[in-house]
């Protein structure tokens, strides 16, 4: 994470240098709150881009947020400084319920209005070990939760001004309804189950722990106490000892695999392809997860592929779990293929980089596609046309 971005961003920024510079009056109000459009009805900002670190395990975490208020006092909010309330919160170690808590009673001590509510739609990117990716090729994707925050007359959840709250923001796709209930601060994040891997390297975990008070955590907090070692637990799945062996023990195992299951498609000139083969790795620069699909495509007489699509989901574990960049991912895959199906090669990698969302320019919504090729689709436009043809329209590399 980027210490200098969390200080100046979250931590050192004050809620009321934002908001008091920015309230207007506005008459209409007068002494109460309308409701029926106007002044003094609800007002609504949605879809705000916006990136956390997860508490539990220090990795970053997606939010969609919305919120809304009523105006009283005779003044209102310069709208965009919502969204600026949000980012602060958001650029500090947080878990769901409580960023949405702090966002709405913020702006309820600032504004001082009827009413705030905040709706929360958060993705936690599911991360697996290196053991469960390797025997298991199924994606699991992201960890969704959608949490809500009111004070005023929001309070009550059942009340006529959430309904309203709610049913303007279905004109976007969002349902209260798909809101999953948490059993704790905590339970959403997927570093949880790192609890068996066993004891963190010590003098890593005082430098996480060295981090964390920086940054003027309070290290003692309940959600903080596992965090140090959680997060050195899921680093060292990027060790790169024993992979060697590992990945020799898949291809000793399963060489005389045969398979056309998953997405294997095969034209008349020959070209197979093996699609959607699911990855995950670590940002050798920022130290920070990208995560995506592998797409092969290679040349076959007969249609088949002789190695099985068990064998390369695993190559392209093998090479995800380290420390790397896409584009030395993408060479190392296909050489390595190239060595079990014919030197005739092209791969294609797509992956959503968290570093483009919580870092620089913070940009949502971002891809990365890089392909490398080998032997014919090196010098044959024409069949990498083809190849790249076959490629889904939307692939699974996002969430």
């Amino acid at each position: 994470m980027s210490r200098r971005s969390f200080q100046e961003k979250g931590y050192k920024q004050k809620v009321n240098d934002i908001v008091h510079g920015a309230l207007f009056p506005e008459a209409g109000l007068e002494g109460g709150s309308g409701q029926a459009g106007g002044v003094g009805g609800l007002v609504i900002v949605r879809d705000l881009d916006l990136f956390s670190y997860c508490e539990s395990c220090l990795l970053p975490f997606q939010v969609k947020c919305h919120v809304g208020y009523v105006p009283s006092g005779q003044r209102v909010v310069g709208l965009s400084k919502l969204s600026r309330v949000a980012d602060i919160f958001a650029k500090r170690l947080q878990s769901p319920q409580r960023l949405a808590d702090e966002i709405c009673a913020a702006l309820q001590h600032g504004i001082k209005p009827t009413g705030v509510a905040v709706v929360l739609q958060c993705s936690h990117i599911h991360f697996p070990n290196f053991e469960t990716a390797f025997l298991n090729s199924t994606p699991q994707g992201w960890v969704k939760i959608l949490v809500t925050s009111g004070s005023g007359v929001f309070e009550d959840e059942k009340a006529d001004v959430w309904t309203d709250f709610l049913s303007l923001l279905k004109f976007r796709g969002i349902s209260i309804e798909s809101a999953h209930p948490m059993l704790s601060d905590q339970s959403w994040c997927p570093s949880q189950s790192f609890g068996r891997l066993g004891q963190a390297n010590s003098a890593m975990t005082n430098a996480v722990l060295s981090i964390l008070k920086s940054l003027g955590e309070d290290t003692s907090r309940e959600e903080l106490v596992g965090t140090p070692s959680r997060f050195v637990k899921w680093f060292m799945n990027f060790s790169n000892s024993n992979l060697e062996m590992k990945l020799s023990g898949f291809v000793r195992n399963r060489i005389d695999t045969r398979s056309h299951s998953g997405q294997v498609g095969s034209f008349k000139d020959g070209i197979c392809s093996e699609l959607n083969l699911s990855f995950w790795s670590q940002c050798e620069h920022h130290l920070l997860p990208f995560q995506g699909v592998v797409h092969i495509g290679y040349y076959s007489l007969d249609g088949l592929n002789p190695v099985g699509r068990a064998l390369l989901q695993s190559v392209v574990h093998f090479y995800g779990f380290k420390l790397q960049v896409q584009e030395r991912l993408t060479r190392q895959i296909a050489e390595t293929v190239s060595s079990l199906l014919g030197e005739d090669i092209i791969v294609v990698v797509e992956a959503n980089h968290t570093c483009m969302i919580s870092r620089g320019i913070e940009k949502f919504g971002s891809n990365t596609a890089t392909f490398a090729v080998l032997g014919r689709f090196s010098t044959d436009p024409a069949a990498r046309a083809k190849f790249l043809q076959s490629l889904p329209d939307s692939c699974s590399a996002g969430k």
